[in-house]
Formats: structure tokens, C-alpha cells, sequence
């Protein structure tokens, strides 16, 4: 339908349009190429889990990112298999068509976030930027209240203990409130006391001892790539044998910018990530700029380093403008049986003329070309 919404700007925590951005998804010849390398190593690990998306304002990364992010956990949406309409996309591969089935077996769940929106909990001058959203989207994941770590914590240390749907239930019976929407206003007495109260009944304790435990743990906190590493390791190994936990990272080029520090601080939590959980847990993200540009040469840091960064993020996906033409040719020009049947009918009556009708020189617009014959006119 020539007359339905399309979006002209895809974001990533837009989820009203999932399944017609798979759907109307289009694998073009440029995609395909870079898509067989990253499927062989994602499906067959070999070390490197970062995965480096680029092109420029407009390219479709942002899209790919989307794209990836549902059909590697092989959701579903309207009783749509999501991974199974992405691979019978693919022609003329059946190699790419099968790693991508073989991908979708592969039980995951997707982070799918734009860094600069949950980057709010923090400046960028902090050394630990990075980190610290990287904490947060994965409490929010987990269903924690993710912008007050330490509440996060304590959700956590609940959950480990088995006792945090008691909890939930014990709060709502004892303070009236959704402990989901009190969490918000973590330092109103009556919440502060509700913890307390029901912290007590669930561990045999005397209330008091409770009353200010979210303080505690907010002092005891300390965060660290490490930790991060261990938690998403603890988390992946509570699922069943063989699942992924997955980072989609949108816009982290425009993010990081210049600044080397949050580029090594990226590269350091995928390379934890590597080596805590083996293959379990990437990071796929997107910039306008490659990598090479984004972090300059080996003047501008240290060149073991710089090795580093480019060897966490060797699966690389440059977008260029080609992709773009053909996206366009095939998902807004097509044509169906009775468009190409017309469109025959006005090349045979007007093919010398074509010429001349689509030539400008009086105004100054000029196409590039003609068109050469009639497949070429039904399909631009």
C-alpha cells in the first residue's frame, strides 16, 4: 500500500512498528556480504563479540541494529516468527539463509537501548559513563529499577534470596502501594517502613534492623566492569544451557565522540564480557563514523590499545549509499503485476520520447540517465 506510514527515522525504542520494519525489511546485495560474516562468527564464536555498524545519517543502521536485535531472539509478533521472515529474505545464499535459522535456535534475549537517552543517570565526564548505563539497562531488563542502582541491589539481593515476589505482594498488602511505582519515591517514611516491615517477616528479624538497608546499600555500593561482568555471566547461566544475552547499542559513535577514555571503557566491558561468558554475551553497535575514524590513529592513544579496540570490534558492517538506492528501489519502487504491466504498455508507446520528458536543462535538473528499457523503468 503506496499510502502507509512510513518511518522516516527509526528508533530504537519505538515498538509500535515491529513487525513492518522486519517485514518490509530489505537484505540488499551490500548487506548480505557483511551479514555471512558476522552469522558465521556469532553462530561458530571465535572471540570477538563486538560488532562495529557504520554509515552515515540516513544509511539504514540504525535499522539493521533493530532488525538484528529481533530476529537473533526469534521473537514473535502477530503470530509471526520474526527470524523465519528475516531468512526467506535472503536469495540466492542458502548458506546465509541457513545461519540465520541456525541463529534464531539459539535461545537469547535482546538489550535494544540508545546510549545518549539512558545516559541521562549520568555525565559524560565520568570515567565510568559507559558503565553506568550499561549497569542500568540491564537492571531494567531484569524488571529492576534500573536509575537508582542501589535499588536495583536490593531488588536483586531479594531476588537471589527467592523471597522478591513475596516482598512485592507483603508491600502491597502492608502499605496499599504497587512496590513497582513506590520504588519511584524510595525515601518516603511510609515506603522506608514498609521495607523495614516486611524485610523482618520474610528473615525472621526485628524490623529495625531493615529500616535503613537501601541507605546501606547505596553507601556500599561500588560498581565496577568487573561486577558488571559477573552479573551478566550469573544471569546468563540462570537461563537454559547455551542463551545469549545480547547489547544492541544505538548511536554510540555520536556518543563517545573524541573522548578515547569512553571508547577503551566500551571496549573493556566487551572484552570482560568475552572473557566472563565466552560467547554468551555481545555487543553490537552503531556510528555514523567506522571505527578506524571514531578513534583516530595510534597517536591519540596508546597503540596497544588502539589494537585492542579494533580487535574487540573486527566484525564490521559499513553501510554505504549504494544500500540506500537499493532499499529504495525495492521497497518503495516495486511494482505489482498490474504497475509492471502498465508501466510495459507506456515504455512500448514512448521509449524515444522518455528522453526528453524527464530532461530539465531549462531549470537546471538533470537525471543521471535515461532509462536503458522497460525493467529498468517498472523498477525505478
Amino acid at each position: 500500500d503506496y499510502n502507509r506510514a512510513i518511518e522516516t527515522v527509526i528508533k530504537a525504542d519505538d515498538t509500535e512498528h515491529i513487525f513492518q520494519e522486519v517485514e518490509e525489511y530489505v537484505i540488499t546485495n551490500e548487506i548480505a556480504q557483511k551479514l555471512g560474516d558476522f552469522y558465521e562468527q556469532y553462530n561458530d564464536y571465535e572471540g570477538a563479540n563486538g560488532v562495529w555498524i557504520s554509515g552515515f545519517f540516513g544509511s539504514g543502521k540504525s535499522h539493521l541494529l533493530k532488525i538484528l536485535s529481533y530476529v537473533l531472539e526469534d521473537r514473535t509478533v502477530d503470530n509471526e516468527v520474526l527470524g523465519e521472515i528475516f531468512a526467506e529474505k535472503v536469495v540466492g545464499d542458502a548458506k546465509l539463509k541457513g545461519d540465520i535459522k541456525a541463529s534464531a535456535r539459539i535461545p537469547s534475549e535482546s538489550i535494544l537501548f540508545n546510549i545518549d537517552q539512558q545516559a541521562q543517570i549520568t555525565s559524560k565526564t565520568d570515567a565510568d559513563a559507559i558503565l553506568q548505563v550499561f549497569y542500568k539497562v540491564l537492571y531494567d531488563h531484569q524488571g529492576f529499577y534500573g536509575f537508582q542502582p542501589h535499588v536495583a541491589e536490593f531488588e536483586l539481593w531479594l531476588t537471589k534470596e527467592g523471597k522478591y515476589d513475596e516482598f512485592r505482594q507483603g508491600f502491597q498488602k502492608v502499605t496499599g502501594k504497587n512496590w513497582e511505582q513506590a520504588r519511584i519515591d524510595y525515601h518516603d517514611p511510609i515506603v522506608e517502613d514498609g521495607i523495614a516491615e516486611i524485610c523482618g517477616a520474610l528473615f525472621g528479624q526485628n524490623a529495625d534492623k531493615y529500616l535503613d538497608i537501601l541507605d546501606k546499600m547505596e553507601d556500599r555500593s561500588r560498581y565496577s566492569i568487573e561486577d558488571f561482568a559477573n552479573k551478566v555471566r550469573d544471569y546468563v547461566e540462570s537461563k537454559p544451557k547455551g542463551f545469549r544475552l545480547n547489547f544492541f547499542v544505538d548511536e554510540v559513535g555520536q556518543y563517545i565522540a573524541e573522548n578515547t577514555k569512553l571508547m577503551l571503557n566500551l571496549q573493556t566491558i566487551a572484552e570482560s564480557l568475552a572473557s566472563k561468558c565466552r560467547g554468551q554475551a555481545w555487543i553490537i553497535v552503531t556510528s555514523q563514523e567506522d571505527l578506524t575514524n571514531l578513534v583516530g590513529d595510534d597517536r591519540a592513544i596508546q597503540s596497544d590499545d588502539f589494537s585492542k579496540i579494533q580487535g574487540r570490534f573486527k566484525i564490521r558492517l559499513p553501510l554505504t549509499s549504494a544500500n540506500v538506492d537499493e532499499v529504495i528501489e525495492k521497497r518503495l519502487l516495486a511494482k505489482n503485476e498490474q504497475g509492471v504491466e502498465k508501466l510495459n504498455d507506456i515504455w512500448s508507446k514512448e521509449k524515444d520520447n522518455l528522453a526528453t520528458l524527464i530532461s530539465f536543462d531549462d531549470v537546471g535538473i538533470q537525471f543521471k540517465k535515461s532509462y536503458e528499457d522497460g525493467d529498468e523503468l517498472t523498477s525505478k
